[in-house]
Formats: C-alpha cells, sequence, structure tokens
C-alpha cells in the first residue's frame, strides 16, 4: 500500500457554522490556527450548536485580509477582526467548562440573534483565555479552543469509505467536521495509532471521537436529514453506550501542515 498522506485540512472558525478547507496550516497549543475561536452563546453564556439549531451549518465562513467574514440565507455580509486586541470579557460556557471570552462586536450579537431567531451573541477566546485538554489526556499544558474537546480530529478516507458502502445514501466527510483527513489507509486502522508525525508536527492520539446528533445535520440543507448516518455506525461502532468515528488528536510538536504530507505512524 502507498505511504499515508495527509489529503484534507480543515479549520472551522466559528464553531458549528460551515468549515474551511485549506492547502496549508500552522498547528499551535490548541489545534490549527484560527479553529473554533468563535462561538455563539446564549444570554447565560452557554454554547450554542447546531444540535438545536442545524441552520448553522449553512453559515459560511471566510477569512480574508485579517477579517472573519459571515454569510448566511437572507443575511447581510458580516465582517469582524480575525483576531480582536480587545473586547468586552465575559465567562462563557462549553460542556461545563468555564472559560473567558470576549463580546464581539454589537453588530455581530444582532446578526446572529436575528439569524436564528434567539437572542444570543459571538464570543471570541483570546490568548489568554484558559481552557485545559482533559487532564486524563494532557500532554504538558495543551489547551484547546472551543472544539467539544480536543484540539483536533482526524478521520481516513477509507474509514468513510467503509461506513457509505453500509448506508442507504452516502454522506460527505463534511458531515463529520474533521480538521485532518488522511488516505492511503485501511479502514479505521486510525484506530490503533498511538503517535503520528505529519512534517514536523508530532501528535498523540488521544481517544475516539464519540458522535451525537450533529452529524445527522446535512450541511447542504441545514436540516436534520434523519437517523442515518448515526443508525447505522450504531450497528458496528457502539463501545460502552458511545458511537465512535474518528480520533481525537493532542499535538505536541507544533509547525506547519501542508496537504499531500506523508503520515509517519510512530
Amino acid at each position: 500500500m502507498p505511504y499515508t498522506v495527509l489529503s484534507q485540512l480543515n479549520i472551522y472558525p466559528l464553531k458549528s457554522a460551515g468549515g474551511i478547507a485549506l492547502a496549508n496550516a500552522n498547528l499551535d497549543r490548541r489545534g490549527l490556527v484560527h479553529d473554533r475561536r468563535w462561538m455563539v452563546v446564549d444570554d447565560s453564556g452557554e454554547f450554542i450548536s447546531q444540535r438545536t439549531f442545524p441552520r448553522m451549518a449553512l453559515i459560511n465562513t471566510e477569512l480574508v485580509s485579517q477579517m472573519l467574514i459571515l454569510n448566511a440565507p437572507r443575511m447581510p455580509e458580516l465582517c469582524m477582526p480575525l483576531y480582536p486586541t480587545e473586547g468586552t470579557s465575559q465567562e462563557v460556557e462549553i460542556w461545563g467548562d468555564r472559560c473567558e471570552a470576549w463580546t464581539a462586536t454589537p453588530q455581530s450579537s444582532s446578526w446572529i440573534s436575528q439569524y436564528l431567531g434567539k437572542s444570543c451573541k459571538i464570543v471570541f477566546m483570546p490568548d489568554h483565555s484558559n481552557r485545559p485538554v482533559d487532564p486524563d489526556f494532557a500532554v504538558d499544558e495543551n489547551q484547546v479552543a472551543f472544539s467539544d474537546g480536543f484540539p483536533l480530529l482526524l478521520i481516513s478516507e477509507s474509514s468513510l469509505s467503509d461506513l457509505n458502502n453500509r448506508l442507504p445514501e452516502s454522506v460527505a466527510m463534511k458531515r463529520f467536521r474533521p480538521n485532518l483527513v488522511v488516505k492511503n489507509t485501511k479502514p479505521y486502522e486510525e484506530d490503533s495509532w498511538k503517535k503520528i508525525k505529519i512534517g514536523e508536527c508530532e501528535f498523540n492520539v488521544a481517544k475516539p471521537c464519540s458522535r451525537c446528533v450533529l452529524t445527522t445535520v446535512d450541511p447542504e440543507t441545514g436540516e436534520f436529514s434523519g437517523k442515518e448516518p448515526l443508525r447505522t455506525l450504531a450497528t458496528y461502532r457502539k463501545h460502552n453506550g458511545n458511537v465512535l468515528f474518528g480520533q481525537n488528536l493532542i499535538g505536541t510538536k507544533m509547525g506547519k501542515l501542508e496537504v499531500g504530507m506523508t503520515v509517519e505512524i510512530i
């Protein structure tokens, strides 16, 4: 079999909004630079995602000249500075973790509230915000942005192909929102990896990713599409009550990643 290579790099600047495919990206202690540094929260500071607002899938994100640009159906374009240098501080909550965030512009709050039909706001995670990786898996002092729990998610093309062979209708990789996609592996070979190296970057393979109802949101329509692919995955990828697909990674050596790089299994 040919060498395993990195075939996709994806970031999701605003949690639960559309992703951006990149040819190259820098890895830092929170994951890929710009990945999930922005998040939508309700008036209590609790995060909001496609789990309850599937229409978030239709928010298109772009990075242009140090600006984050959002577009959504029947909404005007929204532009925000990609790296704010100041903001109104507030505590936000994501999966029981509490950390500091900065409220984005007042314009962004009215924009997202109008689009979702609910009072909410967009917040940014400044560099000094402290959200450590689960200490059971952390190496040194790894941090995580507004990802669910780990800095990175990896899936192999062959694993998706195997799943699609079992589904009544195939689904695209974007349904699972990975950061790293690899090819030239056996299906689910990533389950057996412990450490990998891509270019100068090194990663610990922390644990399998347990999947939720978000995988049943069709990213093209922004609507729940039924019980697939969760129902089929549950028939052969269920362990201790969790449906597993993909692997969570923690970066241990930072650097630059490029699509086409060889993946070395350490």
